[in-house]
């Protein structure tokens, strides 16, 4: 069941990042506090990056059990592994890499091999199949001036696709022009789903997913929480 979506403001974009650090610090401890394994759903883009690079170097990551922790990605540039575009790379550059993570729970998107995105899409949907089709803990997404989340695009037709956990996309309005997406179905399969969002180019795009315009930033929601977790300049046509 999921519950209204929660709004938090932070005064700028490094304030908003630091939070976000602790906070997803915060839920990941309190996953494992059962003894369980925390899945988490990473995103890409600037925040993304300074949130990752604080989680790396605050003193509460000890708290942590780094090695119950499953990574998972919410969508990937289909690019070979290790260009610095793919999300996977951020993320291993920013923070993985500097935590004591069990490289067998590092659950990347495929990269392009000469395979073709649709095989990714394929792979990604029969890894999570694999790991028991988790409920994410923690699923993080920006959100694009257009409204987009992960790379389900306004007007695309991944965004009507629900049979299947990931998807392939092609002709992205951004580059590069083909990437792999998780479909709203999975966006939804998480306790609490996070929308990180900075910058004023964003805000019309926050304000028309807050009201449930048309717009997919609109679409996913936590079954136990969503937050909306923005700087001012985002949020200031919400206000």
């Amino acid at each position: 069941m999921t519950v209204d979506p929660e709004l938090v403001i932070h005064p700028d974009a490094d304030d908003l990042a630091f939070s976000v650090a602790a906070r997803l610090i915060t839920a990941i401890v309190d996953a494992q506090s059962t003894g369980g394994v925390a899945h988490v759903v990473l995103t890409g883009g600037r925040v993304a990056a300074v949130v990752y690079r604080a989680v790396a170097e605050s003193p509460a990551r000890v708290e942590v059990d780094w090695q119950r922790v499953e990574f998972w990605w919410g969508d990937e540039r289909f690019l070979p592994a290790g260009d610095p575009e793919r999300n996977e790379t951020q993320a291993r550059d920013a923070f993985l890499s500097a935590l004591d993570v069990d490289p067998a729970r590092v659950h990347p998107m495929p990269a392009d091999t000469g395979q073709g995105a649709e095989a990714a899409a394929a792979a990604y949907a029969a890894e999570l199949e694999a790991a028991g089709s988790p409920t994410f803990d923690v699923l993080m997404l920006g959100v694009g001036p257009d409204g987009h989340v992960a790379s389900l695009f306004p007007g695309y037709p991944q965004l009507g696709v629900t049979d299947v956990a990931a998807v392939a996309v092609h002709d992205s309005p951004k580059p590069p022009p083909t990437r792999v997406s998780l479909t709203l179905p999975l966006l939804d399969r998480a306790r609490e789903v996070w929308f990180v969002v900075s910058g004023a180019d964003k805000s019309e795009a926050v304000a028309k997913a807050l009201a449930d315009g048309d717009v997919p930033a609109a679409r996913p929601k936590g079954e136990n929480r969503t937050l909306w977790l923005l700087d001012e300049a985002a949020a200031q046509q919400v206000r």
